[in-house]
């Protein structure tokens, strides 16, 4: 059964991963400079603002840390803003949930205002009742929070949502939370491919096998 969905947006909805693979590499080319080939690797998991301060001392940069980081987030919002395209298949399988009635929300890491611009560029805006947001609700997705505030806002039981996400961490919170999960295939997750497609319910490439979810929905309200 489905009555409700949330929905990731990073690498599920938007082919958005891109900006955050390559950030410093990114930053460093508009400034003329050649990254290191293992610069990302290195990256990886920092804030931006650890990004910032790495670039600065490893690269010998004359910009202060801050105005390395107000440039770096002036390229991302620019991404969002003009270029981060949908994934395939997804402005079709939101428009045939909304044609069955089913709520949708988001639950994202990301920033709200990137978000918005985003969805109102690519037609995709009013498919959503609402936008959570980590740093809202006070908890990453290595935690199950976001997906339960989503769910009291819902006003539908656990096991009767959908989360749609992208990351082993994100799955493996929501499957720990009781709800089912699809997991969407991106690059940025491809050593965690296997993983993924085991924790989940369900597995796609990407939204055009929409059909692979509607029979996993179906053999499941069989049981």
């Amino acid at each position: 059964m489905i009555r409700a969905a949330i929905f990731d947006v990073d690498g599920t909805l938007l082919d958005s991963m891109p900006i955050w693979m390559d950030t410093g590499a990114r930053y460093l080319q508009i400034l003329g400079i050649e990254p290191d080939s293992s610069l990302e690797e290195k990256i990886w998991d920092m804030s931006i603002a650890e990004c910032s301060a790495y670039l600065k001392e490893c690269y010998h940069l004359s910009l202060s840390v801050q105005e390395i980081y107000d440039g770096i987030i002036r390229m991302v919002q620019d991404f969002y803003f003009y270029e981060a395209p949908l994934k395939p298949g997804v402005k079709e399988f939101l428009e045939e949930l909304k044609q069955k009635g089913i709520p949708m929300v988001i639950a994202t890491s990301s920033d709200r205002s990137y978000l918005t611009a985003a969805f109102e560029r690519t037609g995709i805006a009013d498919y959503f009742d609402r936008i959570f947001t980590c740093a809202e609700v006070g908890a990453g997705k290595t935690k199950p929070l976001i997906y339960e505030k989503a769910a009291e806002y819902l006003g539908v039981l656990t096991e009767e949502i959908w989360v749609f996400e992208d990351v082993i961490h994100a799955v493996r919170s929501a499957k720990q939370a009781h709800f089912h999960v699809a997991g969407l295939e991106d690059a940025a997750s491809a050593k965690d491919r296997e993983a993924i497609r085991k924790e989940c319910d369900v597995y796609l490439k990407d939204f055009t096998e929409a059909d692979q979810f509607w029979k996993k929905v179906k053999s499941m309200d069989k049981k």
